[in-house]
């Protein structure tokens, strides 16, 4: 049993993440929003390396969707600097911790220097075996459903698919998550009961977890409490559980 008091087999595979109130925790602290932003970077950094020592198999992290273009417009160049930053000073993190990197979402509205970092960090990171780190950056749930109809519609349209072959595999392997595992926990911070747009296919079975925190005060021991609450839950995906 690991330090946390969880058994390595009780934890799960993939862990999603809603980074919500950023900008709720600076406000109540009477400091500009793009100080809970900056704040909020520390604690993506703490749930990234206690995931990692946990040997959480994924961890994917909403960054930025694809309805938050409607923001400030000096918010969001602030946002894409601090995305900026990170990325590149966490790049000596995420290899030494093995960890391989990904994003999800449209790449399009992305500014240049933003992906040039992007892309340095998968490429650097493509050989790694320790825990995939995903940042959904521009993205939208319903946008990736739509991205996939389309995809499918020109295999279909080529003659490279039959309509009665669509099948669960078929649409899994169109969305931007293609070859990772669906969240098996999804946690929300700031106290809000919804899934905003986020990894609608993906969550069908993922059991919630909410805290009324604000991400900026998320923490080592607020993901343990997540962890344990899971490891308490039964996981029938639609069946029934019967005794031994």
């Amino acid at each position: 049993m690991g330090e946390a008091g969880l058994k390595p087999e009780s934890l799960p595979d993939h862990i999603a993440i809603i980074m919500d109130g950023n900008g709720r925790w600076a406000r109540q602290r009477g400091l500009p929003r793009i100080e809970g932003h900056a704040r909020g970077a520390q604690s993506v950094r703490a749930t990234v390396e206690e995931c990692c020592r946990l040997g959480i198999g994924q961890l994917t992290l909403y960054c930025l969707s694809s309805e938050n273009w409607k923001r400030p417009r000096t918010e969001l160049d602030f946002l894409m600097t601090l995305l900026e930053q990170y990325l590149i000073e966490e790049r000596r993190e995420i290899l030494d911790q093995n960890i391989r990197f990904a994003t999800i979402g449209r790449r399009s509205d992305l500014p240049d220097n933003v992906l040039r970092e992007i892309d340095e960090n998968i490429r650097l990171s493509q050989d790694n075996s320790g825990m995939c780190l995903c940042l959904a950056i521009n993205y939208g749930a319903r946008t990736e459903l739509i991205d996939a109809v389309r995809d499918i519609s020109r295999q279909v349209r080529e003659g490279k698919l039959e309509p009665d072959a669509i099948d669960e595999a078929v649409i899994s392997n169109s969305l931007y998550t293609a070859g990772m595992p669906d969240p098996d926990l999804l946690i929300r911070t700031a106290g809000e009961m919804r899934v905003s747009n986020f990894l609608l296919w993906q969550i069908s079975y993922a059991e919630l977890w909410v805290t009324d925190l604000c991400w900026p005060d998320f923490d080592r021991r607020t993901l343990h409490q997540a962890l344990h609450d899971y490891a308490g839950r039964e996981r029938r995906f639609g069946g029934i559980v019967t005794d031994d």
